[in-house]
Order: structure tokens, then sequence, then C-alpha cells
């Protein structure tokens, strides 16, 4: 692979250019320049064809990471160039001069290092390809993993509203077999209450039944009330006159 594979590379802060690079002259500074004022703020990465090159960008927190290569090269090594720059960057710059200085202003310090990660990169791109993949398969494999992890998470959350679903069900249920309880032994209560009453207004019937008859057979047997009466008989005496 040619040292032209990889042409031109820049860091930025939003729109401002702090430091670039390149050793050959195009139209592909202004093509770069201008697809960083309408590229998105969130961090990722992005690539745009044109004119049989590549134009590749990572964002991260504010600074975007630009290489124009030869598109013929693909993906893998100008996103490889740009991690090496950005983790380079940052160990450098990370919270101090880099938020505050002006365009072009960090040439002379990074300038060189652009070149010096360019050159690797062209030098080792096999190795640098197989890296990237390698990492691209990890980042990946992590994706998936975040995502499954969200799914049984999301599964946690549905069994957790299900179990408080059936812990209310089961108080609802014992609330019910409680007020159950309570009605049954107020039905029986009220129950026996009538029982109670039935069979008390029938012991008084039988009573006040009891005593008429006892009252009517004490006036029966009372003296001189209930015996027939006695009829004398005259016999005629002897001596007394008797019509023929």
């Amino acid at each position: 692979m040619g040292q032209q594979s990889l042409i031109y590379s820049f860091v930025a802060r939003g729109t401002v250019i702090l430091a670039e690079y390149t050793e050959f002259s195009g139209n592909f500074t202004s093509i770069a320049s201008q697809c960083l004022q309408k590229l998105p703020a969130t961090n990722n990465k992005f690539t745009y064809n044109c004119d049989g090159h590549s134009f590749n960008y990572l964002v991260d927190e504010g600074f975007i990471f630009c290489v124009v290569a030869i598109e013929s090269i693909g993906r893998r090594v100008p996103i490889a160039f740009l991690e090496r720059v950005k983790e380079d960057f940052n160990k450098r710059y990370g919270g101090g001069k880099a938020e505050t200085a002006v365009a072009n202003s960090l040439n002379k310090d990074f300038g060189s290092k652009l070149k010096e990660h360019m050159q690797y990169c062209i030098d080792n791109a096999e190795d640098v390809s197989k890296l990237a993949k390698v990492k691209a398969q990890v980042t990946e494999v992590k994706g998936v993993m975040i995502e499954n992890i969200d799914k049984v998470l999301d599964n946690v959350e549905k069994v957790d509203v299900l179990v408080d679903k059936s812990e209310t069900l089961r108080s609802q249920a014992q609330d019910f077999r409680a007020q159950g309880t309570t009605m049954r032994r107020k039905m029986w209560l009220q129950n026996m209450k009538i029982k109670l009453i039935v069979l008390g207004i029938i012991v008084a019937l039988i009573l006040i039944i009891i005593l008429t008859i006892a009252d009517d057979v004490a006036v029966f047997h009372a003296p001189g009330i209930g015996k027939p009466d006695e009829t004398r008989q005259v016999r005629p005496s002897e001596g007394e006159f008797h019509p023929l």
C-alpha cells in the first residue's frame, strides 16, 4: 500500500481546526472542511465518499478527528488511524489546552504527531486492519451483550411488575376471604337469632296451651261441679190410699 492511501488529517474543536497535516495539494482539504460544517454533533463515526476518496470522521465529546483516504483501502485502516489519533490527543490535551486553543494553534505540537500516526498506519496497514477488525467484533459483541442485558433487565422489570400484581391479587384475595368469613359469621348469628326467636315463640305457645288445659281440668274437678243430680224415689207406705 502506497503512502498516498492516507493523504490528509486534522483535529478540530467544533468547526475550528486546531491541527492538520498533509503532504499533498488538492480540493480534498476544502471538501473535508465543508463536511465538517455539516457534521452531526453526536458521538459517532461517519464516512463520506467523493471522487474516489473517503472522508472519515470520529466525533468525541465536541472534538472531531478527520482523515481523508483513498477509497480503495476501505474503512478499517482510516478508522483505526482516527482511534490512535484520538487516544494520543486526549492524553496530551484532554481537559486542558485544547479547550481554549485557537485555529491552527496546535499545528506545531500535534501536526508532526498526525504525520507519525499516518506513516505507522500506512507501514502496518495489514496489522492495523486486523486489529481494527478485532476491535469491531469486540464492539459488536459488546453491543449485543448490552442489548441482551437490557432485555434481561426489561424482563426483570416485567417480572417485578407481575410479582407486584400477584402480591396485590393475593392481598385482595386474603381481604376477600376475611370479609367472607366475617359475613358468614354475621349470617350465622342472624340465623341463630331467628331460630332462637322462633323457638321462644313455640315454647311460649306450648306453655300457653299447657296452662290453659291445666286450668280447664282444675275447674272440672272442683266440688259440686260436674256431678249428676240425685233423684229421690218415694215408695208408697202401707195403709195409704191407692186409687183403683
